[in-house]
């Protein structure tokens, strides 16, 4: 897991600018507003009366997850995919276990968090709902581009990956990847290892790219 670099600008290839935030450059103009910067307008709109999303506490996105939310300083509201296009999903190992991770994921001080936490016995939290931004990638184009999966364990032991948790792993980002379009390939799923100046080595050599792509294929194909 990794915090959000504060102040740094975004890759134009993960971002595209919603139907809302043109709706808030026009108001911005129409009062004579000096013109919002293209990386402010998709995190805005939601600033606007009647423009908030509809929103359930508590409500999953995967189906089967336990919902336990994460600390309010360790995200960013959004409205993705309408603001930001969701087209990965990065692979995390905490070095702990699964109560370490829910621990310090509903710390505020923490300043990171991931969108779903899975458990040696393939259980699945969900702590941050997947329109909102987690700072998860210690990066924030792959931050607001991104869903961020942690998992019990350490990248030196790989007998904590257990064939559990890599099934209830793949079913959650077969489930991702067939909401959002994205391909079962290892561009668009990552281990943070990968995530463009992160100083972090998760989920390390022991984690079965192969054995895990095919659970995700297979998984994906089930959901038709």
């Amino acid at each position: 897991m990794g915090r959000e670099p504060k102040g740094t600008g975004a890759g134009a290839g993960g971002r595209r600018v919603g139907r809302r935030a043109v709706l808030i450059g026009g108001a911005a103009a129409a009062v004579g507003t000096v013109a919002l910067a293209g990386d402010e307008l998709g995190r805005l709109w939601w600033r606007l009366p009647g423009m908030e999303k509809k929103r359930v506490e508590g409500e999953l996105d995967h189906k089967g997850a336990e919902w336990t939310s994460a600390a309010r300083a360790n995200w960013r509201r959004a409205d993705r995919p309408d603001d930001y296009t969701i087209d990965r999903v990065v692979i995390h190992v905490v070095q702990g276990s699964y109560a370490s991770a829910l621990k310090v994921f509903k710390d505020p001080a923490h300043g990171a968090a991931a969108h779903y936490v899975v458990r040696k016995d393939g259980h699945v939290a969900q702590m941050i709902r997947e329109l909102d931004v987690a700072f998860h990638a210690g990066n924030r184009d792959m931050n607001e581009r991104s869903i961020g999966i942690e998992h019990e364990g350490f990248v030196d032991r790989p007998q904590g990956f257990t064939a559990a948790m890599y099934e209830g792993s793949a079913r959650l980002t077969a489930d991702i990847c067939a909401r959002y379009g994205m391909s079962v390939d290892r561009e668009h799923i990552i281990g943070h290892v990968e995530v463009e100046g992160t100083d972090h080595t998760d989920p390390g050599p022991h984690w079965d790219w192969d054995r895990y792509l095919r659970l995700v294929r297979k998984a994906r194909a089930a959901l038709g």
